[in-house]
């Protein structure tokens, strides 16, 4: 349903380096770089796996108020590792891995703030094993 999302960061560089970092347990890693010169006005990098970017940051202000983006994983594990490799990044946890009933008996999830703030989630809704 959605094709991509985006997100505006205070400080572009700080921001890119914490989701190279927080994202690549999940296997998504940067697939496009779009300078200020090419769009006239935006400097981003979009995230994704197999080539195709979902998830984008981009340098400019942050706009008021928190943003939430879950990312699937692929196992309970990929979610714990997505919350190492995010708070060793300068994430600042907001839910350590666990289960959240409340949503599904399944729901296995991570939840950090990144350095704008935003929740960022990776989420995992299959059975232990």
């Amino acid at each position: 349903m959605i094709d991509h999302v985006g997100l505006q960061a205070s400080d572009y560089p700080r921001s890119r380096a914490f989701y190279v970092k927080a994202l690549a347990p999940l296997g998504y890693v940067p697939v496009m770089e779009v300078t200020r010169e090419q769009s006239g006005s935006y400097e981003g990098t979009g995230f994704g796996a197999e080539g195709r970017p979902h998830f984008w940051i981009g340098g400019g202000d942050a706009r008021g108020g928190a943003t939430h983006v879950a990312f699937i994983a692929a196992s309970r594990a990929d979610v714990d590792r997505f919350y190492t490799a995010a708070i060793a990044a300068g994430g600042r946890d907001n839910g350590a891995p666990g289960v959240r009933p409340h949503y599904h008996a399944n729901y296995y999830g991570a939840f950090v703030l990144d350095p704008d703030g935003n929740n960022i989630e990776a989420v995992c809704h299959a059975a232990a094993t």
